[in-house]
């Protein structure tokens, strides 16, 4: 009987053995695509998140298209927000119908039941998994600092000016806040393993707003907080952290317990590994707007990628942060194609 091997994505995540790189898309499925459009037109955003079928349908989308070698569950980052009791809007971008401003605040906070309060996105998952089981699917939700940031602001801002206002002045109950949003955060992603995602990863978008050292204060314990109570619940499901802009904590966040850590486009990934010591595997890091130059120079870029991560420990093909809406459809078509052609056969160095 032939050996039956987990798939190609899971094993690259664990630094196993892989007969080629395999490749993902942050946002891959999303507004670049028409038939996600298609879908988008039946309700508004939050709507096409709650509703399974639909979050499943816009989930299956980029693998018809592409055959990729992961899928991510489509969802957002601020649905646990609002399960903790803080109003959600997209007007398009989000917009918070109260922000965090004292203890008070905090403490109204309540810590969401992940099934009873956010079941839609499970049974999504659950949805997923069965009409695509071939395929590993991952659940993800975002950083504590990262949420912290919008329940702040009450949405988007250009600067984070009042999120770090709010971390010197008020920093035992920033801290609090971080604290409360790592359990919600934990709770949440471990519900999406339990419901069939094969890998999870943790989004801190914002990352790059802080120094390192306001960074190692206010973010990276609540990250690890949130990966070892994961890891400790469900060991065997890869967990992947993409702290973007956070590359002055690259050594810490090589030590923390996750298996992948996610790279933006600013850094080669030869230079991360070094960084890194060769501790985790890397994934990216292709800079979105790369899709939007012509067919030969996504080769070449994917190519030089795939040169810069010849040596690492492993390898996950992405880009840098999520593809664009404005990127054509056939051009993430030969992204894919080029990963999939040129994609590094990988035996680790003990096994060689």
């Amino acid at each position: 009987m032939d050996e039956v091997h987990e798939p190609l994505f899971v094993r690259a995540c664990r630094g196993e053995p892989v007969e080629r790189t395999p490749i993902w898309v942050m946002r891959q499925a999303g507004r670049y695509l028409p038939e996600y459009r298609d879908v988008r037109a039946q309700t508004d955003f939050l709507g096409l998140c709650k509703t399974p079928e639909l979050a499943a349908e816009v989930t299956f989308q980029p693998i018809r298209r592409y055959g990729l070698d992961a899928a991510i569950i489509f969802s957002d980052i601020l649905v646990p927000v609002e399960a903790m009791g803080i109003p959600l809007d997209y007007q398009p971008g989000p917009v918070l119908g109260k922000t965090v401003q004292s203890m008070s605040d905090v403490d109204a906070l309540r810590i969401p039941d992940p099934v009873s309060d956010m079941g839609f996105v499970m049974d999504a998952v659950r949805t997923f998994v069965s009409g695509m089981p071939q395929t590993p699917l991952i659940g993800f939700a975002g950083a504590p600092f990262t949420l912290a940031a919008y329940m702040i602001e009450g949405g988007g801002s250009r600067h984070y000016a009042e999120t770090k206002r709010f971390l010197y002045d008020q920093p035992k109950v920033a801290r609090a806040l971080l604290s409360k949003l790592a359990r919600t955060v934990a709770d949440h992603l471990i519900a999406q393993a339990e419901a069939g995602c094969s890998a999870l990863q943790l989004f801190d978008s914002w990352a790059g707003y802080l120094s390192r050292d306001d960074y190692l204060s206010f973010a990276l314990p609540f990250t690890i907080e949130i990966v070892e109570v994961v890891k400790a619940a469900k060991p065997d499901v890869p967990f992947i952290v993409f702290p973007k802009g956070a590359a002055a904590c690259f050594p810490e966040l090589a030590s923390i317990g996750a298996d992948v850590l996610g790279v933006d486009w600013l850094f080669p990934l030869d230079e991360v590994d070094r960084r890194t010591e060769g501790k985790v595997v890397l994934q990216g890091n292709l800079d979105p707007c790369v899709l939007f130059g012509p067919k030969e120079n996504i080769e070449r870029q994917v190519q030089r990628i795939l040169n810069e991560a010849l040596h690492i420990k492993g390898h996950v093909f992405n880009l840098g942060h999520g593809i664009l809406p404005q990127t054509d459809p056939e051009h993430m078509g030969a992204l894919v194609e080029s990963v999939k052609r040129l994609g590094v056969r990988r035996v680790p160095a003990d096994l060689q």
